[in-house]
Protein backbone atom coordinates (compact mmCIF):
# COMPACT_ATOMS: atom_id res chain seq x y z
CA UNK A 1 0.00 0.00 0.00
CA UNK A 2 2.72 2.28 0.70
CA UNK A 3 4.54 1.42 -2.84
CA UNK A 4 0.92 2.79 -4.42
CA UNK A 5 0.81 5.69 -2.38
CA UNK A 6 4.84 6.96 -3.29
CA UNK A 7 4.14 6.02 -7.06
CA UNK A 8 0.14 8.09 -6.75
CA UNK A 9 1.86 11.09 -4.96
CA UNK A 10 4.91 11.23 -7.94
CA UNK A 11 2.20 11.05 -10.61
CA UNK A 12 0.52 13.85 -8.78
CA UNK A 13 3.32 16.10 -8.40
CA UNK A 14 4.14 15.46 -11.93
CA UNK A 15 1.00 16.37 -12.84
CA UNK A 16 0.83 19.78 -11.12
CA UNK A 17 4.20 20.60 -12.59
CA UNK A 18 2.25 20.07 -15.99
CA UNK A 19 -0.31 21.90 -15.27
CA UNK A 20 1.75 24.81 -13.90
CA UNK A 21 3.87 24.75 -17.53
CA UNK A 22 0.56 24.54 -19.79
CA UNK A 23 -0.83 27.03 -17.81
CA UNK A 24 1.83 29.55 -18.26
CA UNK A 25 2.37 28.63 -21.99
CA UNK A 26 -1.52 29.32 -22.96
CA UNK A 27 -1.67 32.90 -24.64
CA UNK A 28 -4.66 34.89 -22.68
CA UNK A 29 -7.63 36.53 -24.67
CA UNK A 30 -6.56 40.00 -24.90
CA UNK A 31 -2.46 39.03 -25.39
CA UNK A 32 -0.86 40.18 -22.36
CA UNK A 33 -0.02 38.85 -19.31
CA UNK A 34 2.36 35.07 -18.91
CA UNK A 35 1.55 33.92 -22.03
CA UNK A 36 3.49 37.06 -24.08
CA UNK A 37 6.84 36.18 -21.58
CA UNK A 38 7.70 33.36 -23.63
CA UNK A 39 6.42 34.83 -26.86
CA UNK A 40 3.44 35.38 -28.73
CA UNK A 41 4.43 32.90 -31.78
CA UNK A 42 5.92 30.47 -29.44
CA UNK A 43 2.98 28.43 -28.66
CA UNK A 44 2.02 28.63 -32.54
CA UNK A 45 5.43 27.67 -33.35
CA UNK A 46 5.54 24.49 -31.25
CA UNK A 47 1.84 23.83 -31.09
CA UNK A 48 0.80 24.78 -34.40
CA UNK A 49 -2.39 28.11 -35.51
CA UNK A 50 -4.69 26.09 -33.73
CA UNK A 51 -2.81 25.01 -30.26
CA UNK A 52 -5.16 26.77 -28.39
CA UNK A 53 -7.85 24.48 -28.36
CA UNK A 54 -5.63 21.62 -27.81
CA UNK A 55 -3.52 23.63 -25.10
CA UNK A 56 -7.70 24.38 -23.54
CA UNK A 57 -8.18 20.31 -23.97
CA UNK A 58 -5.15 18.93 -22.40
CA UNK A 59 -5.40 21.29 -19.36
CA UNK A 60 -9.09 20.05 -18.52
CA UNK A 61 -7.85 16.73 -19.11
CA UNK A 62 -4.42 17.83 -16.70
CA UNK A 63 -6.97 19.08 -14.02
CA UNK A 64 -9.66 16.14 -13.98
CA UNK A 65 -6.58 13.47 -13.79
CA UNK A 66 -5.04 16.00 -10.84
CA UNK A 67 -8.54 16.05 -9.28
CA UNK A 68 -9.17 12.46 -9.10
CA UNK A 69 -4.83 11.50 -7.90
CA UNK A 70 -5.74 14.14 -4.86
CA UNK A 71 -8.94 12.31 -4.39
CA UNK A 72 -7.58 9.00 -4.37
CA UNK A 73 -4.81 9.89 -2.40
CA UNK A 74 -6.54 11.36 0.24
CA UNK A 75 -9.10 7.87 0.52
CA UNK A 76 -5.84 5.94 0.66
CA UNK A 77 -4.10 7.96 3.33
CA UNK A 78 -7.44 7.80 5.27
CA UNK A 79 -7.49 4.12 5.12
CA UNK A 80 -3.95 3.60 6.19
CA UNK A 81 -3.99 5.73 9.51
CA UNK A 82 -7.38 4.25 10.34
CA UNK A 83 -5.53 0.94 10.02
CA UNK A 84 -2.73 2.25 12.04
CA UNK A 85 -5.26 3.26 14.32
CA UNK A 86 -7.14 0.07 14.91
CA UNK A 87 -3.71 -1.59 15.44
CA UNK A 88 -2.69 1.20 18.14
CA UNK A 89 -5.98 0.55 19.99
CA UNK A 90 -5.09 -3.26 19.78
CA UNK A 91 -2.31 -2.63 21.28
CA UNK A 92 -4.05 -0.43 24.10
CA UNK A 93 -6.34 -3.13 24.93
CA UNK A 94 -3.73 -5.64 25.11
CA UNK A 95 -1.88 -4.03 27.85
CA UNK A 96 -4.63 -2.94 29.78
CA UNK A 97 -5.60 -6.12 29.73
CA UNK A 98 -1.80 -7.58 30.68
CA UNK A 99 -2.14 -4.45 33.19
CA UNK A 100 -5.13 -5.95 35.15
CA UNK A 101 -4.34 -9.17 36.41
CA UNK A 102 -0.85 -7.90 37.99
CA UNK A 103 -2.87 -5.17 40.00
CA UNK A 104 -5.60 -7.31 41.68
CA UNK A 105 -2.18 -10.25 42.82
CA UNK A 106 -0.91 -7.08 44.48
CA UNK A 107 -0.91 -7.91 48.42
CA UNK A 108 -3.50 -6.39 50.81
CA UNK A 109 -2.51 -4.44 53.68
CA UNK A 110 -4.11 -5.39 57.24
CA UNK A 111 -4.87 -2.71 59.17
CA UNK A 112 -5.42 -4.23 62.94
CA UNK A 113 -7.94 -2.21 65.02
CA UNK A 114 -6.82 0.48 67.29
CA UNK A 115 -7.92 1.07 70.54
CA UNK A 116 -8.39 4.87 71.32
CA UNK A 117 -7.73 5.60 75.30
CA UNK A 118 -11.02 6.36 77.23
CA UNK A 119 -11.24 7.48 80.71
CA UNK A 120 -10.75 5.45 83.66
CA UNK A 121 -13.00 3.07 84.24
CA UNK A 122 -14.52 2.68 80.72
CA UNK A 123 -13.45 -0.14 78.64
CA UNK A 124 -11.46 1.04 75.81
CA UNK A 125 -13.76 2.37 72.48
CA UNK A 126 -12.59 0.26 69.25
CA UNK A 127 -11.94 2.28 66.51
CA UNK A 128 -12.35 0.40 63.19
CA UNK A 129 -10.23 1.89 60.26
CA UNK A 130 -12.23 2.82 57.55
CA UNK A 131 -12.23 0.53 54.23
CA UNK A 132 -12.94 1.17 50.59
CA UNK A 133 -14.33 -2.08 48.00
CA UNK A 134 -13.32 -1.79 44.69
CA UNK A 135 -13.32 -3.92 41.66
CA UNK A 136 -10.02 -5.84 42.89
CA UNK A 137 -11.44 -6.09 46.44
CA UNK A 138 -12.13 -4.95 49.70
CA UNK A 139 -9.39 -2.69 50.88
CA UNK A 140 -8.65 -1.49 54.69
CA UNK A 141 -7.06 2.11 54.82
CA UNK A 142 -4.51 2.89 57.15
CA UNK A 143 -4.92 5.27 59.98
CA UNK A 144 -4.30 8.57 59.49
CA UNK A 145 -0.94 9.84 60.92
CA UNK A 146 -0.76 11.51 64.23
CA UNK A 147 0.37 15.10 63.68
CA UNK A 148 4.09 15.74 64.97
CA UNK A 149 4.67 17.97 68.02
Amino acid sequence: MGLLIGLLTLVLVLTSLFLILLVLVQLPKKEAGLGMAFGGAATEALFGAGSGNMLTQVTKYATAVFLVLALVLSILRNHEAHKAGRGMAKLIDEVSAAATPAATTAPQTVVPSIQAPGPTGVAPATVTPPTVTTEQGVFTLPPPEEPAP
